[in-house]
């Protein structure tokens, strides 16, 4: 099969650097609107299967002549991009797969592509990094295992092992991105019942082997797909996990109306978004250079099996390669959506369509596959059959 990569970011290169390991690909493409960027990273990669390919994604015409060379593509791009992405696959006849952007309803446009791409027999997938992706495949895979669904509660985050002031805190993707999830409101399912909540709010208390209390708070985009898969469910919430700390401390700055996008102030004579300016100086209080990060994961899937309550859990504690000096959030996300790409490139999932993970990825083999990958996930479960007395 031949996958095509667009982004040679840290997510796109870390893809690459999974596909061309594994005998079934027989060629890469790695595009980059920087064509240098794109060929350093295959330099690195040093791979005969690799091509880079310079690709301005702004433009259609060159979108589509990129992305018909392969059976697969691999959208690693900024989640933007998404839509643009999506309809141009369906418009050269080839399968893709995004990291996800529920914000702005990015994903809700592409889910809406769902007759074009079964008439273009394609498959689509998005949301297929870590939260949206791997949460929404194994929140589908506990679900399917249960009579009844009654609840999916997720705790995930990408936090530094060692942890430093004044966040505690060093982002593993998009610090824009990050803010994003940290200013929207956070759909939840209580009672049965859609709501939105604010972001931030609701801190509880977390433990994790090998790490001290931690905090969860809730954080928009996270629930995803998840309550129009299961709109009877009657429990859903997701939450991010950080220090303790962390949530009072980015609440004060949202409060202040730092990280608004639709809001300027006047400076000495010029308009100016306060946004923008706490991203500059956020970049390297925060940024994670060298250090070593750890993302960790915990799903709870409760419900009926056999008339009995039964709750399905998922952990995963992930740290960095240091011997490929690859971040711990880059080996949970890359070789997720490197994964499912290669599930749809060797015939694994063949049904033509627009998918969430949760609707169409194999959880055993995408468990199974990851721990090929050194990413393990612990499935545990508390069913137990009645014991009628006699």
């Amino acid at each position: 099969m031949k996958i095509g990569v667009l982004g040679s970011g840290l997510m796109g290169k870390e893809a690459a650097r999974d596909l061309v390991s594994n005998p079934g690909v027989s060629a890469v493409g790695l595009a980059d609107i920087d064509i240098k960027r794109a060929q350093a990273v295959c330099e690195q990669l040093d791979s005969p299967k690799l091509t880079a390919y310079q690709v301005n994604a702004s433009d259609v015409g060159e979108l589509a002549n990129y992305m018909s060379e392969f059976d697969v593509i691999i959208n690693a791009l900024f989640y933007s991009f998404n839509e643009i992405v999506a309809k141009t696959a369906i418009e050269v006849g080839v399968s893709s797969v995004d990291l996800g952007g529920h914000i702005g309803h990015m994903t809700d446009k592409v889910l809406a592509l769902q007759k074009e791409a079964q008439a273009a027999g394609v498959t689509l997938i998005p949301d297929l990094g870590v939260a949206p992706g791997m949460i929404n495949i194994l929140s589908g895979y506990g679900a399917e295992k249960l009579d009844k669904l009654n609840a999916i509660q997720i705790f995930v985050g990408g936090i530094p092992v060692r942890p430093e002031p004044p966040f505690e805190y060093n982002h593993v993707f998009s610090m824009e991105g990050v803010l994003d999830h940290y200013t929207d409101p956070s759909l939840i399912v209580r009672g049965g019942i859609k709501q939105e909540v604010e972001s931030l709010t609701e801190v509880e208390t977390v433990h994790f082997e090998k790490f001290g209390p931690l905090e969860a708070f809730h954080t928009s985009g996270g629930t995803s797909t998840l309550s129009l898969s299961y709109p009877t469910i009657e429990t859903l919430e997701y939450k991010t996990i950080r220090y303790p700390g962390h949530a009072e401390k980015f609440k004060l700055l949202v409060d202040l109306n730092l990280t608004r996008m639709d809001y300027e102030v006047e400076v000495r004579g010029q308009k100016i978004n306060p946004r923008e300016v706490l991203l500059k100086v956020l970049d390297p209080i925060v940024d994670l250079k060298d250090k070593d990060d750890a993302v960790l994961l915990r799903v709870k899937v409760s419900g009926e099996k056999d008339g009995i309550p039964t709750t399905f859990d998922y952990e995963m504690t992930t740290f960095k390669d240091r011997e490929k000096n690859v971040t711990a959030m880059a080996r949970a996300t890359a070789n997720t959506i490197s994964v499912v790409a290669q599930m749809i490139g060797d015939g694994t999932i063949a049904k033509a369509g627009v998918y969430p993970p949760e609707r169409i990825v194999p959880g055993d083999k995408y468990i199974k596959e990851m721990a090929k990958r050194g990413v393990l996930i612990k499935e545990t479960s508390n069913h137990t059959k009645k014991h009628v007395k006699i």
